[in-house]
């Protein structure tokens, strides 16, 4: 949930729900989400609801979301229950090529992205995981392999690992024995 306008391409209930800032501040008095942060000026936060409903139906629950934000969950949540994972760019100036390729903010609010990633770097230690985000396809293929390795992402059984192995090893009896079988 957020009270910022919506990007181009961004969808509601999809990236976010768009909300105004009296909704948004109603919601954090009813105690309505499991985070918010404040961000430049607009509020951002995770409805409890939509978390419960999602965990309700079996799946994984992926927060994309500020330090402040998750330092809330992390203490307020059970933490056994939970993978941490902090995002960081290669460099401080690689982020800001980034946000000038993006051209979807002014040049203030890239100088307040950069600041804030001084003060949240030094911070990755609270994450159980950091995971360096040069590109798209290794952040995601690193994320993946966290998943995994916490039993948390059910792959497709095609994709498994186990079921991998399992069809070549009967693969090598089949030929081998083939040879047996057919004299």
């Amino acid at each position: 949930m957020t009270t910022r306008a919506a990007r181009p391409g961004e969808v509601e209930g999809v990236n976010y729900f768009f909300v105004d800032r009296d909704i948004f501040e109603d919601a954090i008095q009813h105690g309505e989400l499991i985070e918010y942060a404040e961000f430049i000026g607009n509020y951002y936060g995770t409805p409890r609801k939509f978390i419960n409903e999602e965990i309700s139906k079996g799946k994984n629950v992926i927060l994309e979301i500020e330090i402040k934000g998750a330092t809330q969950v992390l203490q307020r949540e059970e933490p056994e229950s939970l993978v941490s994972i902090f995002l960081m760019p290669p460099s401080l100036a690689k982020l800001e090529e980034r946000l000038r390729k993006r051209g979807t903010e002014g040049e203030d609010v890239i100088k307040q992205r950069l600041d804030k990633a001084l003060i949240e770097i030094p911070l990755k230690h609270r994450y159980k995981y950091v995971i360096e985000n040069d590109s798209v396809e290794n952040a995601t293929s690193k994320i993946k392999d966290v998943l995994l390795k916490e039993g948390t992402l059910d792959l497709p059984s095609s994709e498994s690992y186990y079921n991998k192995t399992r069809d070549q090893v009967e693969e090598i009896i089949k030929d081998r024995y083939k040879f047996i079988i057919n004299n």
